[in-house]
């Protein structure tokens, strides 16, 4: 996922959680800081497999409420999308579980009336909890790339999906060193 068109704070969020996975025992003492990235922490959100199929919102930052415009808490992520959207979105989450990588949804987001602005979502796998608890869930970002001030302060409800990147599950090659002698 090395798509240069992805947003700085998806690159931020990226970049934080492969850092993490790598040595998570280092990052809390080097790694970035909350207080250096406030407007990504408002548009982040924490989702949770349920045992019916659905993905359910545990927790949503103020930005993602607002724009949205209804509390998320409790609800399913999967609601934000329709028709073979949703079984889209449902495969594209069974995917980043399966391969335990984070992934980055591109689309739209609507108003009732019709107004559009374009989104990028990124989801990642969550380690496990401490309690050795396997819960399936995940840390999302919900970012607008434009459009926003054609909403008119309207709520996005409803979301057209545009691009899916799954994760990069390839293994990273050995890294080659030439050599050369002039004997």
């Amino acid at each position: 996922m090395e798509d240069r068109s992805i947003h700085p704070n998806t690159r931020i969020l990226l970049d934080a959680w492969r850092r993490m996975n790598a040595a998570p025992e280092e990052f809390s003492l080097h790694g970035p800081r909350a207080n250096e990235h406030p407007d990504l922490l408002t548009n982040l959100f924490v989702i949770q497999a349920t045992g019916d199929g659905a993905w359910e919102f545990r927790s949503a930052g103020d930005g993602l409420r607002a724009l949205l415009g209804r509390e998320l808490a409790h609800h399913d992520f999967l609601t934000l999308w329709t028709g073979p959207d949703r079984a889209m979105m449902t495969g594209f989450l069974e995917a980043v579980h399966m391969d335990g990588g984070p992934g980055v949804i591109r689309g739209r987001g609507e108003t009732l009336t019709g107004q559009r602005a374009e989104v990028e979502i990124t989801v990642m796998p969550l380690a496990e909890s401490q309690s050795g608890s396997r819960e399936n869930r995940f840390l999302g970002l919900y970012q607008t790339l434009g459009g926003v001030p054609t909403l008119r302060g309207r709520p996005i409800w409803r979301h057209r999906i545009s691009m899916l990147v799954p994760p990069d599950t390839r293994p990273e090659s050995p890294a080659l060193k030439v050599v050369s002698s002039n004997d």
